[in-house]
């Protein structure tokens, strides 16, 4: 995944474990700010009242962006990464 994939306020899931901030691999979350021009990311993780559980930095390799749309013969290609 390259960084000009993510933007500001996608909802992203984790890909990786990070029990130190006891967040595991499908929690889902929102990206809440740009960091170092791009390069990571705030995410915002929410319970399903909306109260933020956990706010951490992170790089774009640690997480995916969920799409809620069919997607379209570009956005696969842009989606697929080797």
């Amino acid at each position: 995944m390259t960084k000009n994939t993510i933007k500001l306020l996608d909802v992203v899931a984790l890909i990786v474990d990070l029990p130190e901030y006891n967040l595991y691999r499908g929690q889902v979350g929102t990206v809440v700010e740009l960091l170092a021009d791009g390069a990571a990311f705030e995410v915002e993780f929410s319970d399903r009242s909306g109260r933020t559980y956990e706010s951490v930095g992170l790089r774009p390799e640690q997480i995916m962006v969920l799409h809620f749309e069919p997607a379209s013969p570009d956005s696969v290609r842009s989606m697929v990464t080797a």
